[in-house]
């Protein structure tokens, strides 16, 4: 298909360039690691180079050097839609380049050819237990689609190296074409008493998962698309999309290694914001007997909140130092769909009593809002309440990145990831100078 020939027409100069930089300018030092930062989870510390998507201070994520703004007006869009195909926002993130809506049409046409799930995928998530929470459902699902890989098929036969990034691209494609029915019916599982529905053959990737789980509003379908752009990379070292590198960096397949960088996600600390988020809007909201508060009841609360010593979820970035503007497009949706909606607009009053409030605090490097801060009440407002499975949104979404990365990087050769541990021991002696 078109993404893979436009991969090909790059891979030389890419592999040339990267070969290069190793050649010329492999002794240049990029960054010192200091005793904190070993300590503290490396936090900053450059560990690759992907040119998939950047996070910018000052503008936020850029998808293959586009500006979400960029994004969400270049992008094709469905028939009669607000927001972009997904299809388009995968060759996007594929090639590098901006698609017309001929080659967003092709990806989305392929995602049906493709989207058959195996029986025994579903089999295999009938016995879970109720409780089982559906991130692990989901990761369930992908482990149970290895056994179709093409690259491990292959690769047993034996392959050259260089053509690994092929069998990977194929299963990308197979799996990302899948994953709306399996998400939407994992939902249909644990929440709609376990009925089983097929995607509409006439809607998009994005607009199905609403269309299966049994929401024909157009508007949702269109959040669902923006949801998708929103949430499909954020660069090469988040806990997720890194973890599914070092994975595939071993030559697993893109199940394994997609599983894998589930499994990350669904870690506390990277992909529950967005239910965090919500959860302390309702405890807010109950907090006022389910009234709006005032500016003056709210500014109380929150500075009161702050001094007990807790965090306001949904505010900071790591490296953002403005409004970041995945919440801001994500604004303008409720702004248009949901202007009455009491936990929006409790959202928007925060937005403007908070920062100022935060900004008192010198030690605060970004008083704005992320993208967690709105997503859970967007989802909320349609009835989508169940808010264990909003880190499957997440992953849903992801999955269009990670698979973008693992690829990439057999195309360009990328070694096993081996990085080197010291003891303390060793440590306290270099510090010594021994």
């Amino acid at each position: 298909m078109n993404i893979e020939h436009r991969i090909i027409s790059k891979l030389t100069a890419e592999r040339a360039r990267m070969k290069k930089l190793v050649k010329e300018h492999g002794s240049f030092n990029v960054a010192e690691v200091t005793v904190e930062q070993l300590y503290g989870g490396i936090r900053g510390v450059p560990i690759g180079v992907t040119d998939i998507s950047h996070v910018n201070q000052q503008e936020g994520l850029r998808l293959r050097g586009f500006t979400i703004p960029e994004v969400l007006e270049n992008l094709p869009k469905a028939d009669g839609a607000e927001f972009p195909l997904a299809g388009g926002l995968y060759y996007l993130l594929m090639t590098g380049e901006m698609p017309t809506k001929q080659e967003a049409d092709q990806v989305e046409i392929e995602w049906k050819v493709r989207s058959n799930v195996p029986d025994h995928v579903f089999k295999s998530l009938a016995p879970m237990p109720a409780y089982t929470h559906p991130m692990t459902l989901f990761s369930q699902a992908i482990l149970a689609l290895q056994s179709e890989s093409v690259f491990a098929r292959r690769f047993y036969y034996g392959i050259d190296k260089e053509d690994y990034w092929g069998y990977y691209l194929e299963d990308s494609l197979n799996l990302t074409a899948k994953l709306p029915t399996i998400i939407a019916n994992i939902y249909n599982l644990k929440y709609r008493n376990g009925i089983f529905v097929q995607p509409n053959p006439k809607l998009d990737w994005s607009a199905n998962f609403a269309w299966m789980i049994g929401k024909h509003d157009p508007a949702y379908m269109d959040l669902m698309r923006l949801f998708v752009v929103l949430h499909s990379d954020h660069e090469g070292a988040n806990v997720s999309t890194h973890a599914s590198h070092l994975v595939g960096s071993a030559l697993s397949d893109i199940y394994l290694s997609c599983a894998s960088g589930m499994n990350g996600l669904a870690g506390p600390l990277h992909g529950l914001a967005n239910q965090e988020c919500l959860r302390w809007l309702l405890d807010v909201l109950s907090h006022f007997k389910g009234k709006l508060p005032d500016d003056e009841q709210l500014s109380i609360y929150l500075h009161e909140f702050i001094s007990s010593g807790r965090l306001i979820p949904g505010y900071g970035h790591a490296v953002l130092r403005v409004t970041d503007p995945r919440f801001l497009a994500q604004r303008e949706f409720a702004l248009k769909y949901l202007p009455d909606d009491p936990v929006f607009q409790l959202v928007e009053k925060v937005y403007q009593i908070l920062p100022g409030i935060l900004k008192e605090n010198e030690k605060v490097k970004n008083p704005w809002p992320n993208v967690d801060a709105i997503n859970g009440t967007l989802q909320h407002y349609f009835g989508l309440n169940e808010m264990d499975f909003y880190t499957v949104l997440f992953g849903f979404s992801r999955i269009l990145g990670i698979t973008t990365h693992v690829t990439w990087s057999r195309a360009l050769g990328k070694p096993i990831e081996r990085p080197k541990s010291l003891t303390t021991d060793i440590l306290e002696k270099m510090i010594e100078g021994e």
